[in-house]
C-alpha cells in the first residue's frame, strides 16, 4: 500500500512540473519575447502567390520555339485601398487615366464573381520597366500588390497553329479548376499550349509575408517554414522540324489550304501548316494583344485562326482511289490484273455518263492509279457495293466502311493537339436517311461518286498525310503526335508509340505502290518528279460547288524505307497536279537533300508567288 501511495504522489509531483513550465514559458513568451510583440505591430500577414515559369517548346533538332517573358500583373483588394491614396500619382507610374483606374477599380460587388476582401485582377501586362518605377512607390499603395508571371516569346514567325497560344481564364474555367486556376492567370486556348497545358504550366509555390502598416514588406513569416515552392512547367522537345517547317511556311504562302507531314515509322509530324498562317508573336500577352487579335478576326476571307490542317474537311478527290484499291483487293472484289475498258467514261444511264480523261488503256490496277481512270474505279465501287447484292448496297457500303475506319477515317485520330475534325464517312444509315423518300431504297449507282473521293466523302489534311504513312508502312500507322521528347526523361505517352495495323495483306501493297511511283513518274504527277527521291503519290483534284476545285496530292519518299509522308491540300487551286504535287515534291526534297536541285529552282519560284486567288473556299466545320 505505500508503495501505491508513493507512486500517487510521483504522479501529482510529474503533472504539477510540466504545468509550471508551460507557466513559465507562456509568461516569457507574453511578458519578455519581443518576437510576438514586434508581430503584434504588423498589420498583415499576406499570402502571395510565386508563379511557376512556363515549360519551354524546342523542336526537334533542340532550337527554342517558345521562350518566357516577364510581365507584371497588379491585383487590388478593395477593403485594404487607402481612399486617400494619391491617385495621381498612381495612374502617372503605371501610365493610365483616371477614368481607366475607375473602370478597373469599380466591379459587380453583388456578382459572385467578386468580393471586396477577396484580390482581383486590377491591371495586367505591366511592363519590367514600368514595373521597376511603380515599386519604389507600392508602399504608398495599400491593397495593391504585384505578382510577375510569364508571357510567351517566339524567336521565329513559324508554325503558330502548332503552337498555340495563350489567354486569361474565364470564370467557367475557374470554377472547374478546383483551385488550380485564380482570375488573372493563363492558360493555353489553342495548339499545344492547351494540348499540354497540365504539363506546361507546372505548379504555384506560396510565400507568406509579413507588412508593417504602412504596407511594406518587413520578411517572411516564421522564416518561411510555412512557404512553398513552384514547381517549373515541363520543358517539351516536339516533333517539328523548324528549318522544314519555315519552308513548308514559305511554299504555302498565298494561298489557302493545309499540309502535314509524318514520319511514317515514327507518326512524328514533321510539319504542319494551316495557310494563310500569321506570326505567333501577334497573340503574345503583352500591350500589342488585342490590335494582333483583331486584325486576325476581322479577316473573315482567309480566317488565319482557323487551322485547316486539322479541322476542315474536304472531299479527297482520286486520293481515295488508292485506299479503295487495296480493300477491293483485300475483299476479292477486284484482282491485281484485271482489265477494264473505260471508253471515255462510266456510263451511268443511257443518257447519263461519268466522264474521264484521256490516257492509254489500263490492264492492271496500277495503270488505273497510274492514269486516274474514273471508269475503272466506278466500276470497282458499284462491285463493292452490290458484292451481297444489288438490292442491298447498304451492306456493302458498310463493309467499305468498317475497313475505312481501320485507316483512321470517320473519326479523330487522337493527335496531341487541341481539337481534331472527324472528317465524314457515310454510311447506310445516312443514305437510309436520305433517300427515305424512295419506296425500293437507294442504288448503288447513286452513291458511286464515293469511289472516287468525291459526294459525301470528306478528310482532313491530317488524316490524308495519314493515309500516306499507312502506304508507305505496308499496313499499319502510329497516331500522328507532335511530342518526341520530355526534357525531363518522362515518357510519353503509349498511344504514340503503338503500331494500328489495316486489315490489308501485305502482298496488295505492292501493285498498289507500283502505281503510286508510275503516277510520278509518267502519270498525273510527273512535276513532281526528281531523280533519286523515289516519290509515289497520287494527285487528286477534288471537286467544290462554290468555286474552282481543290488541288490535292499524298504521297511519301523514298519509295523503300520511306522517312517521310506528306498531304498538301491547297483551296481554289485547280489540278492537283498544278499546285499541290509541286509543293510535296519541293518538301520532300528538301527533307531527304537538305537543300533545293538548281534545276527546279524555277519550280520553287513558282510555288512562292503563289495564288493570290481570292475566291474563298466553303469551309465546312466538325
Amino acid at each position: 500500500m505505500r508503495n501505491l501511495a508513493n507512486r500517487k504522489f510521483s504522479i501529482y509531483y510529474f503533472i504539477g512540473l510540466v504545468a509550471m513550465i508551460l507557466t513559465f514559458r507562456a509568461a516569457y513568451l507574453q511578458l519578455f519575447s519581443t518576437k510576438y510583440k514586434e508581430q503584434a505591430h504588423k498589420t498583415t500577414l499576406e499570402r502571395s502567390l510565386i508563379y511557376p515559369s512556363r515549360g519551354l517548346i524546342y523542336d526537334r533538332n533542340g532550337k527554342t520555339l517558345v521562350y518566357n517573358k516577364p510581365i507584371y500583373v497588379i491585383y487590388a483588394t478593395y477593403r485594404k485601398i487607402d481612399p486617400k491614396m494619391d491617385t495621381t500619382l498612381f495612374c502617372s507610374l503605371l501610365n493610365i487615366d483616371k477614368e481607366t483606374f475607375l473602370t478597373n477599380l469599380n466591379k459587380d460587388w453583388k456578382s459572385p464573381q467578386f468580393h471586396k476582401s477577396i484580390p482581383f485582377v486590377f491591371l495586367s501586362k505591366v511592363s519590367p520597366e514600368q514595373f521597376a518605377v511603380f515599386q519604389e512607390h507600392l508602399y504608398k499603395f495599400p491593397g495593391f500588390n504585384p505578382a510577375q508571371r510569364n508571357i510567351r516569346g517566339y524567336p521565329h514567325s513559324n508554325a503558330a497553329h502548332v503552337l498555340g497560344y495563350l489567354g486569361e481564364v474565364d470564370k467557367k474555367i475557374i470554377d472547374n479548376s478546383e483551385g488550380a486556376y485564380i482570375s488573372g492567370d493563363f492558360i493555353g486556348k489553342t495548339g499545344l499550349e492547351i494540348a499540354y497545358e497540365k504539363e506546361l504550366s507546372g505548379g504555384k509555390g506560396i510565400n507568406y509575408i509579413l507588412k508593417d502598416n504602412l504596407g511594406r514588406q518587413v520578411g517572411s513569416y516564421d522564416n518561411g517554414r510555412l512557404d512553398s515552392m513552384a514547381i517549373p512547367g515541363e520543358d517539351l522537345k516536339i516533333s517539328i522540324d523548324l528549318e522544314l517547317q519555315a519552308y513548308a511556311d514559305s511554299l504555302m504562302m498565298n494561298k489557302r489550304g493545309g499540309l502535314v507531314a509524318i514520319e511514317p515509322s515514327t507518326g512524328e509530324i514533321l510539319a504542319m501548316v494551316s495557310a494563310p498562317t500569321y506570326d505567333p508573336n501577334l497573340l503574345s500577352l503583352d500591350e500589342n494583344r488585342s490590335a494582333g487579335m483583331q486584325a486576325l478576326l476581322l479577316d473573315s476571307i482567309n480566317r488565319p485562326l482557323n487551322n485547316r490542317a486539322v479541322t476542315n474537311r474536304y472531299p479527297p478527290g482520286s486520293i481515295f482511289k488508292p485506299i479503295l484499291s487495296l480493300i477491293a483487293l483485300q475483299k476479292g472484289v477486284t484482282w491485281p490484273q484485271r482489265s477494264i475498258a473505260c471508253f471515255g467514261g462510266f456510263r451511268l444511264s443511257a443518257t447519263k455518263k461519268m466522264g474521264c480523261h484521256s490516257h492509254a488503256p489500263i490492264q492492271n490496277i496500277s495503270q488505273a492509279i497510274q492514269h486516274s481512270c474514273n471508269a475503272y474505279y466506278l466500276q470497282i465501287t458499284k462491285d463493292f457495293l452490290d458484292q451481297y447484292s444489288n438490292k442491298r448496297p447498304g451492306q456493302g457500303l458498310d463493309t467499305l466502311v468498317s475497313y475505312l475506319r481501320d485507316f483512321g477515317l470517320g473519326d479523330r485520330l487522337g493527335l496531341d493537339y487541341s481539337y481534331e475534325g472527324k472528317g465524314r464517312i457515310p454510311d447506310s444509315k445516312f443514305y437510309d436517311r436520305v433517300y427515305s423518300k424512295e419506296a425500293s431504297g437507294w442504288k448503288s449507282m447513286w452513291v458511286l461518286s464515293l469511289g472516287i473521293g468525291q459526294g459525301e466523302v470528306e478528310l482532313t489534311t491530317i488524316q490524308m498525310a495519314n493515309l500516306a504513312a499507312i502506304l508507305a508502312n505496308r499496313g499499319h500507322y502510329i497516331t500522328p503526335h507532335f511530342i518526341k521528347q520530355y526534357i525531363s526523361g518522362k515518357a510519353i505517352p503509349k498511344e504514340f508509340t503503338e503500331k494500328k495495323k489495316v486489315r490489308i495483306d501485305p502482298k496488295y501493297f505492292a501493285p498498289v505502290i507500283d502505281g503510286l511511283e508510275a503516277v510520278v513518274t509518267g502519270g498525273t504527277a510527273r512535276v513532281a518528279y526528281m531523280e533519286g527521291l523515289d516519290i509515289c503519290g497520287k494527285t487528286g483534284t477534288s471537286q467544290n460547288p462554290h468555286g474552282k476545285d481543290h488541288s490535292v496530292f499524298f504521297g511519301f519518299a523514298p519509295k523503300n524505307n520511306p522517312k517521310i509522308a506528306i498531304a498538301v491540300f491547297v483551296e481554289n487551286a485547280g489540278w492537283g497536279g498544278d499546285w499541290a504535287a509541286p509543293i510535296a515534291s519541293l518538301l520532300m526534297e528538301k527533307h531527304l537533300n537538305k537543300t533545293i536541285h538548281p534545276s527546279r529552282k524555277y519550280l520553287q519560284d513558282k510555288m512562292y508567288k503563289g495564288l493570290l486567288n481570292t475566291t474563298p473556299a466553303s469551309l465546312v466545320f466538325n
